[in-house]
This record gives structure tokens, sequence and C-alpha cells, in this order.
């Protein structure tokens, strides 16, 4: 504890050395940089493995930009997030719960936990999935073998932000090393990287529906909500200018954060294009593209196939449960131990391993009913964000608001075409 202290003070004194003017140079970025990198978790989570090695395998490069223009959304609406947190001291739900009805807020938690019970599903099977592929071991105890691991990684946020923080970048770090691999072994078309980043196109209804899941399993409502909490206390600004300065930093993080969650989508779906679509493989099961990586350039891009997902699965668990426990704190003001949350959630995913449904058609059911929750995340922060009451000197220009109004519209309807597709037809 005393560490955790020395550390925390140590952090403190840094960000008001940044503050005060007293740092200078490159290192001001230093101690805000964090928030953004567990967040952007939520952006490569094993949901994002399917829709994108999918989009890859059937329709090429063609769908790159539809992950170019997501990330530049997620940029504006993880900068929102963050902005909310500092400008006020409070995370998302805490606002909704003061402005909205009672009715309203305790409607908002029940939302809320089911979208971190989806979460939670998406990401536990793919880090099952992902020790099932790499150890050869039956998806059952390679899911009890994921949760001691998520648990191992909560146990860094007891540690502290920083020790938490460090452990979930470096498991982003080995996602983007196993993917620069991949990219590296499949020798891409660069032409048709270019092409396909900057020329927007479709094919068809199908490729509409892949682009609408591509964009649902980027857009995650729990990071909204996560990131707020992340920023609200953690620099405290005791003025305006310091409030803009702090969220200057913040939105640099943002910026590293999502470039890189951003490459590692779009490697995924070029390292598909560049293997499945161009041998006319249609790839929709992930434990299908771990044998034909292993099948068309080696054992070694599989492992590294196989290492990722369980990396990515094991660290998005542990920002989801994080996330549940800023929704029910902030919704209705009640905590449950962590722990026995992380208990709680990993009993829904081991039930559906248990029962042999397939994990890939789970990992997709999941990021249908993600979809349902974006809308009760977006709305209230753009609400917030446009109020000069709440955000004051941080509050949004008009055209930001019109921007992430537009983007709001977007999301929520490409939402609502996926689910009705996915339910309907």
């Amino acid at each position: 504890m005393k560490d955790e202290q020395k550390t925390l003070s140590a952090f403190e004194q840094s960000a008001q050395d940044v503050l005060s003017g007293k740092t200078k140079g490159w290192k001001r970025i230093l101690p805000f940089l964090g928030p953004a990198f567990i967040a952007s978790v939520a952006y490569i989570d094993p949901g994002n493995f399917a829709t994108n090695i999918a989009a890859g395998s059937q329709y090429g490069y063609m769908l790159l930009w539809v992950v170019l223009v997501s990330n530049l959304m997620a940029v504006l609406i993880q900068s929102l997030s963050a902005k909310l947190g500092i400008a006020t001291g409070h995370n998302l739900p805490e606002l909704a719960r003061e402005y909205f009805p009672k009715p309203v807020s305790v409607g908002l938690w029940i939302q809320g936990e089911l979208v971190i019970m989806a979460t939670d599903l998406a990401e536990f099977i793919g880090a099952a999935l992902g020790i099932y592929l790499l150890f050869g071991l039956p998806l059952f105890p390679s899911a009890l073998l994921a949760a001691v691991g998520s648990f191992a990684i909560l146990e860094l946020q007891r540690r502290g932000a920083r020790f938490l923080e460090a452990g979930i970048a470096a498991m982003v770090f080995v996602v983007v090393l196993a993917f620069g691999l991949q990219t590296f072994l499949a020798h891409p078309d660069g032409q048709s990287i270019v092409r396909g980043l900057f020329v927007p196109q479709f094919q068809g209804v199908d490729s509409v529906l892949l682009a609408s899941g591509i964009l649902g399993a980027t857009v995650m409502p729990h990071a909204i909500y996560l990131h707020s909490s992340l920023t609200q206390k953690r620099v405290r600004g005791t003025n305006d200018r310091e409030k803009r300065l702090i969220f200057r930093f913040e939105f640099i993080d943002i910026i590293i954060a999502m470039i890189i969650a951003g490459a590692i989508n779009a490697s995924m779906l070029i390292v598909a294009a560049a293997l499945f679509f161009k041998n006319g493989l249609n790839i929709e099961d992930l434990d299908v593209a771990f044998t034909q990586f292993d099948h068309l350039i080696g054992p070694f891009a599989a492992i590294a196939f196989g290492v990722g997902l369980l990396s990515s699965g094991l660290s998005s668990s542990s920002v989801g449960t994080m996330s549940g426990d800023v929704i029910m704190q902030g919704f209705i003001r009640r905590r449950i131990p962590i722990y026995l949350r992380r208990f709680i959630t990993i009993i829904p995913p081991l039930v559906i391993i248990g029962l042999g449904v397939n994990a890939t058609t789970a990992l997709v059911v999941s990021q249908v009913i993600l979809s349902f929750g974006i809308a009760f995340a977006l709305i209230p922060l753009i609400l917030f964000t446009s109020k000069k009451k709440v955000m004051g000197s941080l509050v949004n220009h008009p055209m930001t608001t019109i921007i992430a109004w537009i983007i709001a519209v977007l999301v929520v309807c490409l939402n609502i075409f996926l689910i009705y597709q996915t339910l309907f037809l």
C-alpha cells in the first residue's frame, strides 16, 4: 500500500509539474498516457476478429475504408467521453443519474448490465478460444483457464491505475506484434490496401451487413461509459486553463491509442484478404481461420493469431468488468466487489460453452446485443457535452455537436439494420 501511495504521489506531482509549466517538451504527455489505451481495448476485442476476418475473406480489401471511418468516429466519441470526465469530475452514468428521472436512470442501468453481459460473453469466449487453439485443450477447460487469467489481470487494478494501464498496454502490444507478424508473412498488395482505404464502395446487401458489423464491433457502449470514469479524477484541473490543457494531452493519448487500435483492425482485414480471399476461402469461424493460417503460411502465423486472440480476450474481459463497476456505481449508486462481479459475469459464458454453442456464433450474437446499447450511451454523451452548464469552457463547439449527432444517427441506423438482418433474415 505504501508503494502504491508513493507511486500515486509521484504521478500526481509529475502531472502538476506539467500543468504548472515546469516540465517541457515531449515529456509533458507522459503523465496523461493510459486511459485511452484501456478504453481502446474495447475496439480490438474478439468480436472485431470475427467481423474483420469475415469481411476480408469475403470481399478482399474493399471494406478497409469502413475500418478507417469507424476509427475516425471512435476518436470523436472517445474524446467526448474523456472530456466529460475532465470537465465535470463525474462519469457519464453519474451525470445521467443526476439529470434524468430515477426510472430512466434505473432503466439505463439495466440495459447497461445487459451490455456488460454481452461484452463479457464475447471477450471471455475469445480468450477461451485462444487457449483452445494454442494448446488443443477442450473449450470448457480452456474457459476455466481464461477465468483464472482474467482474475490475475484484475489484480493489477488493485495495485493501482498505472499498474493496470501498463498491463493493458503490454497486452495490446502483444496483439500488435501478432498481427504485424501476420501482415508481414501474408505479403498483402499495397495498391489494393490504398484503394480499399480511400475508395468507399459496397458490393450487394451482404457487404453492407458486414460493414455494419465492423462498425458495431468498433463503437462499443461500455468504452463510452468507462473512458469518462478513467479521466474524471485521474488528473484534476483547478481552473479552465488547466482543464483545457489536460484535455489537450488526453486527446493525444486518444489519437495514439486509436491509431494502434485502427491499425490492428485494418491488419486483421488485410491478412484475411491477402490469404483467404485470394485463395477463394470464405472464412467465418475463428477456429477455421487458425487452421488456414497454419496451412497457408505456417504454424508461426497460426500461433501468432491464437496468442493475439488470447491477449485480446483477457485484456478486454477485464475492461468489461471495470465498465460494469462504473455502470452500477454511476446509475444506481451501488457497488459490489469487483472480484465478485468478475465471478458472476463468467458464469453465462461458461454455461454457453458447456452447452456446446459454436464460439464464433456466440461472438456474433453478442455483437448484436451490444448494438442495442450504443444509442443509450452515445445520445446522453452528446447531450451532456453540448451543455455549457455541464461542461463549462470545455463545452462542444457547435460543429463538433453537429458531427457527433450525424455519427450517432448513422451508428444507430446501421445497428438497427444489423439487428434486423441478423434476427429476421
